[in-house]
């Protein structure tokens, strides 16, 4: 184990299985590959890459595994080549992200200092587009509902007659819709490879005016320029990142000391509830691959090379 993960989580592990909580080892490669070497799971920190290096040395490997963080340095791939699973749990900070989302936008809706109006908005008189139905948006949707917010909604893999759209209390729209009609956006893709720059200057050139955005997605979804066009043409008022990638606000960059711009480093999954229910996710889940039959796992990576 790399993270650290709740003491009761690490006995009950160890109470199973030869588990060892090692997180020197992130700063030290090759003693890292060493002890790869023999392991049949790896719990690892969010910044640290999966790559051809580290697996190469785990013959053994089984499940990798992460509480929190996308899968961007994630060799996918190649774990699958090698028969390794790829475990996140994905509804562990769903609560927590969309309570952030909730607090973003009140804070955004009641704040001047980004160029807005003295007088607030209300979120209830509000509408509210969420990009990407992700576990985060079901549960950020009747959050929303609640303060009688309408919500309209846009997600590429979900067709607009899905029953799903209406039991989330959903109105599906097209993207370029979506923006032309809503107050406020929520942007919740995953950082899939395919969703790289898809808020283009295509897209964003219909955002209607004045509005206020939740980024809890990768900045790699939007192309930098087009962002900085519609802030500076009032479109996008302020825009909050949870994920920003840092060199876009090193000095000479688009949005540099850009106002309207605000970011946090990756605070919306933080809590303690959220830790927790990843933490038992995990743990049960590598206990249920370790527990499997050792040589029927490793022929299933081999033939699948």
């Amino acid at each position: 184990m790399l993270e650290a993960l709740d003491a009761e989580v690490v006995q009950w592990l160890a109470e199973r299985h030869d588990a060892r909580f090692a997180p020197e080892l992130v700063a030290d490669p090759l003693a890292l590959r060493a002890a790869v070497a023999g392991a049949r799971a790896l719990i690892a920190p969010p910044d640290l890459p999966i790559d051809a290096r580290l697996l190469e040395s785990a013959d053994d490997l089984c499940i990798v595994a992460r509480l929190q963080g996308d899968m961007v340095n994630v060799d996918q791939d190649l774990c699958r080549a090698r028969g390794v699973e790829v475990a996140r749990v994905v509804w562990s900070s769903a609560n927590a992200e969309a309570e952030f989302a909730v607090g973003a936008l009140l804070d955004m809706f009641r704040n001047p200092s980004d160029g807005g109006p003295k007088l607030g908005r209300e979120l209830g008189c509000a509408t509210v587009g969420l990009i990407g139905m992700t576990p985060v948006a079901q549960v950020l949707a009747p959050l929303l509902a609640s303060f009688g917010t309408r919500v309209m909604g846009y997600d590429p893999s979900l067709h607009a007659s899905d029953d799903e759209w209406s039991r989330w209390g959903v109105e599906p729209l097209s993207l370029m819709d979506l923006l032309q009609t809503v107050d406020a956006v929520v942007v919740l893709l995953p950082s899939y490879e395919r969703f790289r720059g898809v808020l283009s200057a295509r897209v964003l050139s219909h955002t209607r005016m004045d509005q206020v955005w939740v980024a809890l997605s990768p900045s790699m979804l939007f192309d930098e320029l087009a962002l900085t066009d519609a802030l500076n043409r009032g479109a996008i008022r302020s825009i909050w990142f949870d994920a920003l990638d840092p060199s876009w606000l090193e000095a000479g960059r688009p949005l540099a000391r850009r106002r309207g711009v605000r970011v946090t480093e990756r605070l919306a999954n933080q809590t303690r509830e959220a830790a927790t229910r990843a933490a038992w996710a995990i743990a049960r889940r590598v206990d249920e691959v370790l527990s499997r039959d050792v040589p029927a796992v490793r022929a299933a990576g081999q033939r699948s090379r």
